[in-house]
């Protein structure tokens, strides 16, 4: 399997498979920190992000994650606590189902830490939780003590399997295969338009969503609550950071450049949404970003169909 290792200086070198073609993984280390992306098979890819390994070989270690589509993660090792960006502190349970975040979120790791995590769509978000996704943004949940089986025992499953990564993927894979069912083809529809509506280059108007949609303001703003845990404008703001962040970090644009081209009244304002939503400002983004924020944005590079949404969270 190919993979796309970014080094300790940050360089980035693809390489291919056997097939000659970007693989459906890749993999970065920052000092004491590695981050292995696996894509989803096709069957699940509505509904699923990306698999990832997070490892931590620090006693401690503290950062940031970017604003993020729902998380579900499993603590092999250790243990921590997260700092939400409205002040909430919420220990991590050992099957931690995380919700939306609007905000970067700080993070703290206690001894060396192993964690597999699994980023969920709005269509995986429904078939594991279910419930509005407002009501967990910015907070998480214990899902082996909310929900039971089959949580607890895929836990024990793959700490059984060390460090095998190609095998924890096969394994939540085939489980999550057996869980999860796509929703009705008109809800696929309705989060297909709206995942096209967030990837708009500039700054997406209300109007153009209600225009596709043929949906009220009232009712995006009720149904995006609903699938992806905030109303439309809080939405495009987010992922209009999410773009502009990566295209400054991997990319090497000059945000002053992209602040003029993407919507925003000045720089001033430009400097407060990318530090909101990312947890750096752009010129820590362009000179010295965090390991977890320049790993974080390998998973654009994830090859296959893979959702766009996910690239860019």
């Amino acid at each position: 399997m190919g993979l796309l290792h970014v080094d300790s200086s940050g360089g980035a070198v693809a390489l291919p498979d056997e097939r000659g073609s970007l693989s459906y993984r890749v993999d970065g280390e920052q000092g004491p920190v590695r981050l292995r992306y696996v894509a989803p098979p096709a069957s699940l890819r509505a509904s699923i992000g990306s698999l990832y390994v997070f490892t931590v070989t620090a006693e401690r270690f503290a950062d940031f994650t970017r604003a993020d589509v729902p998380q579900l993660r499993f603590m092999l090792t250790g243990g921590g606590h997260y700092h939400f960006h409205d002040g909430v502190v919420m220990a991590t349970p050992q099957v931690c189902l995380l919700g939306p975040t609007m905000g970067a979120t700080r993070f703290q790791l206690d001894g060396p830490a192993h964690v597999l995590g699994l980023s969920l769509l709005p269509a995986g978000w429904m078939a594991i939780h279910g419930g509005d996704a407002s009501a967990l943004a910015d907070r998480l949940c214990d899902l082996a003590a909310e929900r039971g089986a089959p949580w607890p025992d895929l836990l024990a499953r793959l700490r059984a399997l060390g460090d095998d990564v190609d095998a924890m993927a096969d394994l939540c894979w085939a489980e999550l295969g057996r869980l999860i069912r796509p929703p009705r083809q008109s809800v696929l529809d309705l989060l297909g338009a709206i995942d096209a509506w967030l990837m708009d280059e500039g700054s997406p108007r209300i109007e153009a969503l209600v225009a596709t949609t043929g949906l009220s303001p009232r009712q995006l703003a009720r149904l995006a609550n609903r699938y992806y845990g905030a109303p439309p404008k809080l939405l495009a703001r987010k992922y209009r950071a999410l773009r502009c962040s990566a295209r400054i970090a991997l990319d090497g644009e000059s945000w002053q450049q992209l602040c003029e081209e993407g919507g925003f009244y000045d720089q001033s304002h430009f400097i407060r949404e990318i530090k909101h939503f990312i947890g750096l400002t752009p010129h820590q983004l362009q000179t010295e970003p965090s390991a977890v924020a320049q790993l974080t944005l390998l998973r654009r590079s994830l090859g296959g169909d893979v959702a766009t949404l996910n690239r860019l969270s």
